[in-house]
């Protein structure tokens, strides 16, 4: 497990991002196995940017208010971040905000990757068009084997160090909480009642997608938070449980 946190620890520095030590187990975000696509097919998704790079990935709330992971959040001042939102490119067009400020979840903790999940408040609030629109938030979570989507600017492999600029997505099915957390699949007991998980052949997020949105049904259910590598077979991606954390990302939303 301590060769992924290293390996991740590297990658992200050559995105521009620094990981605190011990920051996130095995996935930092991005899209293997993904397509090519426009922001005007997920005009909810934004590049979180730190000091001019792109760090996360994150979702559009309201006009001001962006959810994304805690671990993107850590050991960083809300001076050195940045958000672009309607471009299909991380690093031109759209629309670059400032952010005033943001708010972890308060029982968020960095070695077992619970409650996963921060919301941040623009400088300026943006202008909600065809390529900028909020997304609401599940209510329940999704069955288990309910088709979703996961997108980003992630890298497309394991370890790699080069992420694209064109947002990619792919399509993955909900595997549900006690079936992750079942001997199907490798993770046992880390799999807590904050996180859900996703999967599909050869398809994942990766380091560069955390904070993304995973969405089904027209709706927020999941933010990329962790996983083993990236699309390996016995171990599905694990997102913060958007319908789990709903009441405090609107508790959130109100007083960052």
């Amino acid at each position: 497990m301590l060769k992924f946190v290293i390996l991740l620890s590297a990658v992200a520095c050559a995105l521009g991002a620094t990981v605190p030590e011990g920051l996130l187990p095995q996935l930092d975000g991005r899209i293997v196995g993904g397509t090519a696509t426009t922001i005007s097919s997920f005009p909810w998704q934004i590049s979180l940017q730190r000091s001019g790079s792109h760090s996360c990935g994150g979702s559009i709330y309201s006009a001001n208010i962006i959810v994304t992971a805690a671990h993107c959040l850590q050991s960083v001042s809300a001076s050195s971040l940045k958000v672009r939102a309607g471009s299909t490119y991380w690093n031109s067009g759209g629309t670059l905000v400032s952010v005033s400020a943001f708010k972890n979840n308060e029982n968020y903790n960095a070695n077992t990757m619970v409650n996963d999940i921060a919301v941040i408040r623009l400088a300026s609030s943006l202008s909600l068009s065809s390529t900028i629109k909020a997304i609401g938030l599940a209510s329940s979570a999704p069955a288990n084997g309910a088709a979703a989507s996961v997108s980003g600017w992630g890298t497309q492999s394991y370890g790699s160090s080069s992420i694209p600029t064109t947002l990619q997505y792919v399509n993955v099915n909900i595997v549900g909480r006690t079936q992750c957390a079942s001997s199907s699949y490798g993770y046992g007991s880390e799999i807590r009642s904050s996180m859900i998980c996703a999967a599909a052949s050869g398809k994942d997020a990766c380091q560069g997608d955390s904070g993304g949105p995973l969405v089904s049904g027209g709706v927020l259910v999941g933010v990329v938070s962790w996983g083993y590598g990236c699309a390996y077979s016995n171990y599905p991606g694990v997102y913060a449980d958007v319908a789990a954390l709903r009441s405090w990302v609107v508790s959130a939303a109100g007083s960052v």
